[in-house]
């Protein structure tokens, strides 16, 4: 393809609008609405998410996809990795991060950011052991984000927790692996309209009353 090509590639949207009378006074409730509309949609992994965070002494961002698993008590965003991971290092050292979810089925994306805990370890525990057995021998297997010499090495690993813990399902869960919670401080809401001219909502936490106050941002 070639650059121009590239840059003849766009798409109008014209399937929805957004207006400040259609959406629910809470952040997080607006957003499990526009979720389950994704899954009502059939759209491929309405759950995905890209997770951004931030490396606190050089500053340098890095991203990745994951999964959301749920919204504990409608006031967070709960994922789970390799709290030696990257990422797990980033938000060891700066516990505040960004997610972006994108629908183009709908012609929708939401952006929220805020600040990052560690799931409690009896969710973290109850999650990993409902997990398919391989996806629980994988987490044991895999050191997330770190340099290995070949696949060889890592299915040679996978084989030795399988057998390290052949007579134990479910697997106890490993002490580098869990959840985290985001804890938002300010959701945006983005829907497609025709010309470029977009709607966006934005959520932002009051401190005072812990409500949100809704404002309407220029695309």
């Amino acid at each position: 393809m070639t650059d121009a090509e590239l840059a003849a590639l766009r798409q109008t949207y014209a399937q929805r609008t957004l207006l400040e009378t259609d959406v629910l006074p809470d952040a997080v409730r607006q957003f499990r609405q526009w979720l389950d509309e994704a899954v009502a949609a059939q759209l491929p992994e309405p759950a995905a998410l890209t997770l951004a965070t931030v490396d606190a002494a050089t500053g340098q961002p890095s991203q990745r996809v994951v999964l959301l698993k749920g919204l504990p008590d409608d006031a967070g965003f709960l994922f789970y990795t390799n709290y030696d991971s990257r990422k797990g290092h980033e938000l060891a050292s700066q516990p505040r991060a960004a997610l972006n979810f994108f629908w183009p089925g709908l012609e929708r994306q939401v952006r929220v950011e805020g600040l990052v805990e560690k799931a409690p370890a009896d969710t973290s525990t109850a999650y990993f052991q409902s997990r398919p057995r391989g996806s629980q021998v994988g987490a044991w297997a895999s050191p997330q984000s770190q340099v290995i010499g070949s696949r060889q090495e890592l299915e040679a690993r996978e084989h030795e927790i399988e057998a390290e813990f052949a007579d134990q399902n479910p697997l106890p869960r490993p002490p580098h692996w869990g959840g985290y919670v985001l804890r938002p401080q300010r959701v945006e809401f983005w829907q497609g309209r025709p010309s470029r001219l977009h709607d966006r909502l934005v959520y932002e936490r009051e401190a005072s009353s812990g409500g949100w106050r809704i404002s309407r941002l220029a695309p």
